[in-house]
């Protein structure tokens, strides 16, 4: 697993092979991050990633938001609940360098509670797969202020995923088992 693109691209990050099933490590191939990554700097809903703020959910080992790091994201929250997630986390941020751009929620996704402070312009959401998890996290997320206004949402699951209240599909696409569902949140009425 290496970082694809920007300024630290090629970045070798913690090996942990094909992940933790008992620890639901399962990451992101350095495939599908960069369909991802080419899809949302160059798709018809582009969103510049030069100073955004991003929120990782069910982080894991934090690939999705350290690639948006490298790729000119200016500040990346990252959500876990597993021990081991959070150990390859910190690894990564620190084989990056990015202590001082980057925070580590010990969280349960699906329970943030309030924000306090702004909210975030793109939300990765990498749920545990077939568990429903994606959507209560993504609730929760916009109940207790996480997501900006015309915020991008990039959801993974073994499933392609219809788009909650509050939100409208932009494109889902299949890369081998995996299902990847771009949400865009809707302004309020």
């Amino acid at each position: 697993m290496r970082i694809i693109g920007g300024k630290y691209r090629g970045l070798k990050l913690a090996d942990i092979g094909e992940g933790d099933a008992q620890a639901h490590l399962r990451p992101t191939s350095d495939r599908v991050r960069e369909a991802i990554f080419n899809l949302l700097i160059n798709g018809s809903h582009a969103l510049p990633l030069d100073g955004a703020r991003v929120l990782d959910l069910f982080a894991g080992t934090g690939a999705l938001g350290l690639e948006a790091l490298s790729r000119g994201a200016a500040h990346c929250t990252f959500v876990d609940d597993g021990a081991a997630a959070r150990a390859a986390l910190r690894a990564n941020i620190e084989k990056m360098r990015a202590m001082g751009c980057t925070k580590v929620f010990r969280r349960d996704a699906t329970r943030l509670g309030e924000n306090r402070g702004p909210g975030f312009s793109l939300v990765f959401l990498d749920p545990p797969y077939g568990k429903s998890l994606g959507e209560a996290a993504l609730g929760a997320a916009l109940s207790d202020g996480w997501i900006a206004p015309d915020a991008r949402i990039i959801w993974e699951e073994a499933s392609p995923q219809l788009p909650p209240a509050g939100f409208e599909l932009l494109d889902q696409r299949r890369y081998g088992e995996t299902h990847v569902t771009f949400l865009r949140r809707k302004e309020a009425p």
